[in-house]
């Protein structure tokens, strides 16, 4: 049986130079693994006599077993690029619509915005909401809609972080008031059809006053809007003059008074107050205002009003008492220059506002709104999350790849394309998210190379020649043994 043995042998070393080809031919293919032949000696069960003999009669490849090692990650810069580093496979479906799976992340995007491999396999994930949360527990195909503007949206909320100078005049101490772009700052806001509607803030000192009508008795500061602006500054502007003009009633009725004591009737007695000869002080002016912000001791925002205001002047002057308002965000009502939309609302946070002795600055001016924008990018993040990239600045995150893993990985059959599909031994897939349990991360950006180490598989494919040369040599040596009882005579 020595020609058996050594045929068998040449049939195991092809198989095996076969085996180390392909890794070779596949040392630069993306995602591909390594194989390696197993091998198992082939043992004769019983002799003439119907005895086990345990004569060897050869050998056979037993096994064929694909190396599902990490392999490099290599850099690409294309952002559709995606590796796995760590455990799982992603989820594709053929052409054929055959579940398969791969480690190869060389995804494009196809002219109907279907996510796909080279083979125009479809990638496989979920869905996003707007809350970033799954539609669905079943993976369907990933489709980035190129075509499709994202829509434009009105803003809503206004947030800003200011520090106002504990250090600046109250305006009201000034003939000249404070300029209001001296502590302002301006924001872009917009409507729903994404038209631009720009906004001014304006913050005024007007606190501490006691000669103020009501007095301010704190550290406050008015919000104006740009609305307000002109009636805020006439206001604050006049003010210096109804400050000296109630200065001068008021030492006009003390010293009247005191004459009027010291003279007696019938004399004439001079104007005062009491007589209606001097008119009534008149109440500093602070309209227009959005609303004040009164701050403590310590410079921190206390608390958010509508101050009181008196309108009138003597006996017929009116209090409206001041509202406390939460200390929260504030609505405004913003204007669109589009007639057919006209006013929206809109809430301003100021609520992280504080007075320290230090220049006024905005640390933070954001607002939530945007006009349309054109698809400009896709990324995928290390969580598998995809999210598309607009010209307006804009992002939405639309979807999640899914991964896949088995019990036995060794089960999968491998197709061409560098896939896998799972057979019977492989056992079902086992789905997860990348980063959570088992499952490795993504590296956008990135591609896994071969795990083929071309340096041992060249050392290999020479053992394998020397094993193919030396079973020749057997089949050799049995023929000129054969030949030689042959030629017995």
């Amino acid at each position: 049986m020595s020609f058996q043995t050594g045929l068998a042998g040449l049939n195991a070393a092809t198989k095996n130079l076969d085996i180390i080809g392909n890794n070779i031919a596949n040392a630069n293919t993306v995602g591909a693994k390594a194989s390696r032949a197993e091998f198992a000696a082939l043992v004769s069960s019983a002799g003439s006599g119907g005895t086990d003999t345990g004569q060897g009669i050869g050998v056979a490849v037993a096994a064929v077993s694909q190396q599902f090692t990490q392999g490099s990650i290599n850099i690409t810069g294309n952002s559709l690029d995606v590796a796995i580093n760590g455990g799982g496979f992603f989820q594709i479906t053929t052409s054929e619509g055959k579940a398969a799976y791969t480690r190869d992340g060389q995804f494009k995007l196809d002219r109907e915005g279907n996510l796909v491999t080279n083979q125009q396999a479809n990638v496989m994930g979920y869905t996003l909401d707007s809350l970033g949360q799954p539609t669905s527990v079943t993976p369907g195909k990933l489709v980035v809609p190129t075509g499709a503007p994202i829509a434009a949206s009105a803003t809503t909320s206004i947030t800003a972080e200011v520090n106002l100078d504990a250090r600046a005049t109250v305006a009201t101490d000034s003939a000249t008031p404070t300029p209001f772009t001296k502590y302002g700052t301006a924001v872009t806001a917009f409507d729903s059809q994404g038209l631009e509607v720009p906004l001014n803030v304006y913050f005024v000192n007007v606190g501490p006053d006691a000669t103020a009508i009501p007095p301010v008795v704190k550290d406050a500061w008015d919000v104006f809007d740009g609305g307000s602006q002109a009636a805020g500054q006439t206001a604050l502007t006049q003010n210096a003059t109804i400050k000296a003009t109630n200065a001068a009633n008021k030492a006009l009725d003390i010293k009247n008074t005191a004459l009027n004591a010291a003279v007696p009737p019938p004399a004439p007695l001079l104007p005062t107050y009491a007589s209606g000869g001097i008119p009534a002080n008149q109440p500093l002016k602070a309209s227009g205002s959005l609303f004040r912000m009164e701050f403590g001791a310590d410079g921190t925002l206390l608390r958010m009003i509508k101050p009181a205001l008196v309108t009138g002047t003597g006996s017929a002057a009116v209090t409206t008492p001041e509202v406390v308002l939460p200390l929260d965000k504030q609505s405004i009502t913003l204007k669109s220059t589009n007639p057919a939309i006209g006013d929206f609302s809109a809430m301003l946070d100021l609520t992280k506002t504080t007075q320290f002795g230090s220049s006024f600055q905005v640390t933070k001016l954001t607002q939530d709104g945007y006009t349309a924008g054109d698809l400009t990018g896709v990324s995928i993040d290390q969580t598998g999350v995809l999210e598309t990239k607009y010209s307006n600045g804009q992002t939405k995150r639309l979807a999640q790849l899914t991964l896949a893993d088995f019990r036995n990985p060794q089960g999968l059959t491998p197709i061409s394309g560098g896939a896998w599909v799972e057979t019977f031994a492989s056992g079902q897939p086992i789905q997860g998210l990348p980063t959570k349990g088992k499952f490795g991360e993504l590296r956008a950006g990135a591609v896994e190379d071969s795990n083929v180490d071309l340096t041992a598989e060249l050392v290999a494919m020479m053992t394998a020649q020397r094993s193919y040369q030396a079973n020749v040599q057997t089949i050799k040596t049995q023929d000129q043994a054969v030949q030689a009882l042959v030629n017995l005579r």
